[in-house]
């Protein structure tokens, strides 16, 4: 979900029209309001695909489930309710929630602490949480106080069952657009779907080819305050594109800068020059996990991390007034084809 209201959306749908397209097949698409942003589906329409009415009904009631359960903008969702109660609660849970929380785990155990599922309250310490913001850097008293009531390791799944030893409050905003995309291409594959474009709130996953034969094709985003300008063009096939970044939700105060993107092992923003970094995984909620934690990371040590996990990464860093890029090796394989656009 990655807090829709603030994520910076890097990665953008190309809108390139079918001209002269002489196949039967023909490309359908549908969209609408969710978490706070926007959702899009594109996907080609062949013999055997459900019509576009129940494809649409298939999505939304995946939407609808998806923020019943995780959202942090509901008193009401799932995960709210566990956030409100006490330490030593057990609670049971979906799948789906259990799902995230084993994938944060993984995320943080894997990159030694640079994600972390708990980081609610220094979210709302800091002035980004959903609450009402707060422009003002809290003191080292303050800041103390609240790291004492985060981390992964006082979580923990028990059966069906999620516990907490301290009085955690979990955000899923960094992973569960990810999911979501991912539930929604399962389900349109059950009606048939094969070929398609799924975008929700930034994170999107594309696979397959339009009528033309000619691969789904998305922007990436420059960095640019006022304008949208994509910097690089990538053709997808199979795998999920998220990007993270700090260069739109932030504040400053006294000439300091302030990023929305929390280091866990700090309990501070980020203070590094990398701006946004993009990852393509064929799993979209990991490629949503990972673009955190690498943005967490920084460009040195995050290119590293990438370049010894063999992460499809594109780094996007301030450099004298400007930006410089970077992909890793293995992003570069990928996306060899189009890297001259």
């Amino acid at each position: 979900m990655k807090c829709a209201v603030l994520q910076p959306v890097i990665a953008v749908a190309l809108a390139a029209a079918l001209t002269g397209c002489l196949h039967s097949d023909k490309v359908e698409e549908f969209g609408g309001p969710t978490m706070g942003s926007t959702y899009s589906i594109k996907y080609v329409r062949t013999q055997g695909v459900a019509p576009l009415a129940e494809l649409k009904a298939a999505t939304e009631a995946i939407l609808a489930e998806v923020d019943v359960q995780m959202s942090s903008y509901r008193n009401d969702s799932l995960i709210e309710t566990f956030n409100r109660a006490p330490a030593g609660t057990c609670q049971a849970m979906p799948e789906g929630i259990l799902q995230l929380v084993a994938s944060g785990k993984q995320l943080g155990e894997e990159s030694a602490g640079a994600f972390d599922l708990t980081l609610r309250p220094l979210l709302d310490l800091w002035g980004f949480g959903p609450g009402a913001r707060i422009e003002h850097a809290p003191d080292a008293d303050q800041l103390a106080q609240v790291l004492e009531q985060i981390g992964q390791r006082h979580l923990r799944i028990e059966g069906e069952q999620l516990c907490k030893d301290l009085p955690l409050q979990v955000d899923f905003n960094s992973i569960a657009a990810g999911y979501t995309v991912d539930r929604v291409i399962r389900r349109l594959g059950e009606l048939g779907v094969s070929s398609y474009l799924v975008e929700v709130t930034g994170e999107l996953k594309a696979a397959g080819r339009k009528p033309d034969g000619s691969h789904w094709r998305i922007g990436l985003e420059a960095p640019q305050e006022g304008e949208r300008v994509a910097q690089r063009v990538l053709e997808l096939d199979g795998y999920g594109i998220s990007t993270s970044g700090d260069y739109r939700n932030y504040y400053e105060e006294d000439g300091k800068r302030y990023s929305h993107t929390l280091n866990p092992r700090t309990g501070k923003p980020i203070e590094h020059r990398l701006a946004a970094v993009t990852v393509a995984d064929p799993s979209t909620l990991r490629a949503d996990g990972l673009s955190t934690v690498l943005l967490v990371l920084g460009p040195e040590e995050g290119l590293a991390y990438a370049e010894r996990k063999g992460i499809a990464a594109f780094f996007v860093t301030r450099a004298d007034g400007g930006f410089v890029t970077q992909g890793s090796t293995a992003f570069e394989q990928l996306f060899a084809a189009g890297a001259e656009q």
